[in-house]
């Protein structure tokens, strides 16, 4: 199965803009709003859509970049004013420059995500910024889930992982060397979603008020946060 098929397939039972997921999207969005710069935005696989809502009502400039053309179908049909691409991060030529270049949950998926920021630092501005945010293999979550069994290592691939077509969790410091290594400038790291258990454990027995604080505390603790990010130049 080709990368495309791969895509595909996946995006038939994807499913991250359902419960808690779409919290954590929505507290990525207010991170993100910190550090946008200029009005044109590349968002590189939007999957449902819900970053780029966001971004839509914020009255950006939106292309985005998606491998599935289900999913380049439904962001057509919902988003009619912005500019939806079809094709592999890998061979995607812009013939414009960005402002700010997101990857919401790209680089977990990707073959080689260095290759992957050299290629979106190309399609920056002068002064324009990338902003990255992945799982983090060292949240509190993962570390119980090692502790009780579940997981081999703290960066092991779970069931959900390999549902999404996760290739790799990142821990910290790797992700910080990515960046590095593609020779980009780490303006900012930070973390959200102090996440102690599961999705499906917190879905079922938290209120809304109690995920929207452990959002916020995820700040305060990025090393153990769920959701770890990036701002780099």
């Amino acid at each position: 199965m080709n990368e495309i098929d791969k895509l595909d397939a996946i995006s038939r039972s994807f499913g991250y803009s359902d419960g808690v997921m779409a919290t954590s999207i929505g507290y990525c969005y207010k991170v993100l709003l910190r550090h946008l710069k200029g009005p044109s935005v590349l968002e590189l696989g939007p999957a449902e859509g819900l970053m780029t809502e966001l971004l839509v009502k914020s009255g950006h400039d939106i292309t985005v970049v998606e491998g599935s053309q289900s999913f380049c179908h439904a962001l057509t049909n919902k988003f009619p004013d912005i500019q939806v691409v079809h094709s592999l991060f890998e061979e995607y030529r812009p013939d414009v420059l960005f402002d700010t270049v997101v990857l919401g949950h790209v680089l977990e998926h990707v073959a080689d995500p260095v290759a992957l920021l050299k290629l979106a630092k190309s399609w920056l501005s002068p002064e324009g910024r990338i902003f990255c945010a992945v799982p983090n293999a060292s949240s509190l979550h993962r570390q119980a889930a090692v502790v009780m069994g579940l997981l081999k290592c703290e960066n092991a691939l779970n069931e959900s992982d390999r549902q999404h077509g996760h290739r790799r969790v990142f821990f910290p410091d790797e992700f910080r060397a990515v960046f590095i290594k593609a020779g980009l400038s780490v303006y900012q790291f930070g973390g959200y979603w102090l996440k102690p258990l599961s999705n499906g454990q917190i879905e079922s027995d938290w209120t809304q008020q109690m995920i929207d604080a452990f959002m916020h505390l995820g700040e305060k603790y990025p090393e153990i946060a769920g959701e770890i990010y990036i701002v780099a130049s």
